[in-house]
């Protein structure tokens, strides 16, 4: 893995979340905060969580710092998520452009509260974040879909295929 295949991957993770923003966008407050169903009940919530992880794996491997993990109840509205998104977006692509390939090797050791000390590279941090939003955007889907909404199709192949289009 090459910090050029991360920026791929976190490219196509920022295409799929504003794929998915265009559609939450179309929810009301209710709606958004409403618990649904899910290890984290609504689509604010879930939105959050993926939000704060994926900031903590890129402050976990050198990236700039996220204070505690983010709390829902601080992003009542879907504007407050996208912004702090925005900003979490903006952290990881400056991060990645700075990162040399030697230090996806780079051993790092930390805690997960409840779960345990562990060391991984920063590579595979790096690359679980990614997943880690794949899995949740695949969650919201479905709240979507319980919440009456079509989410769209926002696979990989999709990305390629738009980019190809776009002669990116």
């Amino acid at each position: 893995m090459t910090v050029t295949d991360l920026q791929r991957r976190y490219d196509y993770s920022y295409w799929a979340n504003r794929k998915l923003f265009a559609v939450i966008a179309r929810l009301t407050p209710e709606e958004f905060t409403r618990n649904v169903a899910g290890s984290w009940a609504s689509i604010r919530n879930t939105l959050v969580h993926a939000m704060s992880a994926e900031w903590g794996w890129i402050a976990r491997s050198g990236g700039p710092a996220r204070p505690a993990q983010l709390n829902p109840d601080d992003y009542p509205t879907f504007e407050s998520v996208t912004e702090q998104w925005a900003v979490v977006e903006g952290y990881a692509r400056e991060f990645l452009g700075t990162l040399p390939d030697a230090d996806l090797d780079r051993i790092v050791e930390f805690t997960i509260p409840q779960l345990g000390t562990y060391a991984l590279p920063v590579g595979e941090m790096l690359e679980h974040a990614a997943t880690h939003g794949v899995h949740h955007r695949g969650q919201i889907a479905l709240l979507l879909r319980v919440l009456g909404q079509v989410p769209g199709n926002f696979d990989l192949l999709f990305y390629d295929a738009e980019k190809r289009a776009a002669g990116v």
